[in-house]
C-alpha cells in the first residue's frame, strides 16, 4: 500500500512538472521541454521550467524559485528534498552548467525523473553520476507523456532533421475543397484553433507553390484571432506569439512578388526551396527580404490525360442531330525536375530547424510521402460531405499500385476537437510504406 501510495504521490507531482514544461513551447526549441518540481514533507517548496533557448535550465530554475521563497521564510530547506523532473539532468557543460552539480550541491536526496535523455552527451550519465554520490534516482514515471510532449526534441536529436508532420483536413467522404476549389471551411472554430496552436510548436511551416498561387496563404499564427486565446496565453507562458518559418516549394519560381509570403518576408523569415538558374529572379526575392535556397534535382513522373479532337468531319447520329467525335487520348507519363525533399529537409536540419508542419495540397502531400520525409500524418475529419468526382482529396500523385503498398500508420491517437475529429499517428517507415 505504501509503494503505490508514494507511486500516486510521484505521478501528481511529475503532472506538475509536465504542465509547467510545456510553458517553454516555442522558445527554449530546439532544446527539449523540460519542468521540474522540488518537494519537502509533501509541500512543494521549488518550481521551474526551461524558459527560453540558452537559459537556466528547469533544475537550476526550481533551485532558485526555492531559494526565492526562502527569502521569506527561513525555515524552509531543501535537504533531503525530492525532485521531479520531466527529463534526465544534464551532466555536461553546454550554455549553462550541468544540473547534476545543482542536485549534488543543494543536497536533495531522491531524484525522479520521467524519462531519459537521447541527447548522447547524456544518455544516462547524469543518473549515473546522481547515483555515485548516494542520491536515490527512480525512471520511468510518466514517462510515455513526458516521450509524447518532447517529441519533436527526441527526433531531431537522434536523427539530425526536423520532425515532418503532414497535416490536413478533409471531409468525411475524404474531400481537400469541394469541385469548384473552395474549401473554407471544412472544420470548426476549435481545430482551426488547434492548427495555430500547431503552428506555435513547429518551428516551421511548409506548402507548394500551388497553395500560395491558389490561396495566397500568409502562414503565420494567429492564435488571438481565437476565442480562448486568454487561457493558451497562461498555460503557454505566450509573451508575444512566434510566427514559424515559411519554407515554400518552388521548382521554377512562381512565388508571386505581391503574394502575402513574400511582401512580409522581411518580419516573418521565409525560405524558397528551388531547383531554378534565374539568378536575376533569386536576387529579386532575396531583395524582398526571402532566403532562396537551391536544392538538387529530382526526377518527377505524373500520369495525366489529355482529350483530342479526332475528327473534324461532321457526322450525324440516329436522330440527325450534328456531332463532331472526341476521344480520351491514351494516359501518358510526363517527366519534369523539381525540388529533392529529402535534400530540403536535411539542409534546414542543419540549419537548426527542429520540426516542419506540412500543409501542402495534394500533389506536394504525395511527393512528400514518396520520398520518405513524413514522419506524422495528423488528418481533421469534419462532419461534411461534399462528393464531386473532380473534388481533391489530401493525397494526390500518382498513389500506391496495390492496397499492400499503402503508407501505413502506427500509434494512433483520436481526439473530439469541437465537431470535428483529429485522427493521427507515426507513419511506418519501411520500403514502400
Amino acid at each position: 500500500m505504501q509503494e503505490i501510495d508514494r507511486l500516486e504521490k510521484d505521478q501528481h507531482y511529475m503532472k506538475i512538472a509536465l504542465d509547467l514544461a510545456k510553458r517553454g513551447i516555442a522558445r527554449v526549441s530546439p532544446n527539449p521541454l523540460v519542468g521540474a518540481v522540488i518537494v519537502k514533507d509533501d509541500q512543494i517548496i521549488g518550481k521551474g521550467y526551461h524558459e527560453k533557448y540558452g537559459g537556466l535550465h528547469a533544475e537550476r530554475n526550481a533551485i532558485k524559485d526555492y531559494k526565492n521563497r526562502a527569502i521569506n521564510d527561513p525555515n524552509l530547506t531543501i535537504e533531503g528534498a525530492t525532485m521531479y523532473v520531466t527529463l534526465e539532468p544534464c551532466c555536461h557543460y553546454g550554455k549553462t552548467p550541468p544540473c547534476t552539480e545543482a542536485i549534488i550541491e543543494n543536497k536533495i536526496k531522491r531524484v525522479v525523473v520521467a524519462s531519459l535523455d537521447p541527447n548522447p552527451l547524456v544518455a544516462g550519465k547524469g543518473v549515473k553520476i546522481l547515483e555515485e554520490v548516494g542520491i536515490e534516482v527512480d525512471i520511468g514515471v510518466l514517462k510515455d507523456e513526458a516521450d509524447r510532449q518532447n517529441r519533436i526534441f527526441r527526433h531531431y536529436i537522434i536523427n539530425k532533421r526536423p520532425l515532418v508532420t503532414m497535416k490536413y483536413a478533409m471531409t468525411m467522404d475524404g474531400k481537400l475543397a469541394t469541385h469548384t476549389g473552395k474549401s473554407k471551411w471544412i472544420t470548426g472554430h476549435d481545430a482551426r484553433r488547434r492548427v495555430h496552436l500547431d503552428r506555435l510548436r513547429n518551428m516551421a511551416i511548409m506548402v507548394g507553390v500551388g497553395t500560395v498561387l491558389a490561396d495566397d496563404p500568409s502562414l503565420n499564427c494567429r492564435l488571438e484571432d481565437f476565442d480562448g486565446f486568454d487561457k493558451i496565453k497562461k498555460d503557454y507562458s505566450i509573451e508575444g506569439l512566434r510566427n514559424p518559418i515559411r519554407v515554400v516549394v518552388d521548382s521554377s519560381l512562381r512565388t508571386p512578388f505581391n503574394s502575402k509570403i513574400v511582401t512580409s518576408a522581411k518580419d516573418i523569415k521565409t525560405i524558397i526551396f528551388t531547383i531554378s538558374e534565374d539568378m536575376e529572379k533569386i536576387r529579386a526575392y532575396e531583395d524582398r527580404d526571402c532566403i532562396v535556397i537551391k536544392t538538387k534535382k529530382k526526377l518527377y513522373r505524373s500520369i495525366g490525360k489529355k482529350q483530342v479532337q479526332i475528327g473534324q468531319e461532321i457526322q450525324m447520329d440516329q436522330d440527325g442531330h450534328k456531332y463532331q467525335e472526341y476521344q480520351v487520348y491514351q494516359e501518358r507519363q510526363g517527366e519534369r525536375f523539381v525540388v529533392d525533399l529529402e535534400d530540403l529537409v536535411e539542409i534546414l536540419g542543419q540549419m537548426g530547424i527542429d520540426s516542419i508542419l506540412l500543409e501542402g495540397g495534394s500533389q506536394l502531400n504525395f511527393s512528400a510521402l514518396e520520398s520518405g520525409i513524413v514522419d506524422r500524418v495528423q488528418a481533421y475529419i469534419g462532419p461534411k460531405i461534399f462528393g464531386g468526382e473532380k473534388a481533391k482529396s489530401p493525397i494526390g500523385g500518382i498513389g500506391v499500385d496495390l492496397p499492400e503498398d499503402a503508407y501505413m500508420l502506427e500509434n494512433i491517437e483520436f481526439d473530439s476537437v469541437g465537431k470535428d475529429i483529429l485522427l493521427e499517428g507515426d507513419l511506418v517507415k519501411c520500403s514502400q510504406g
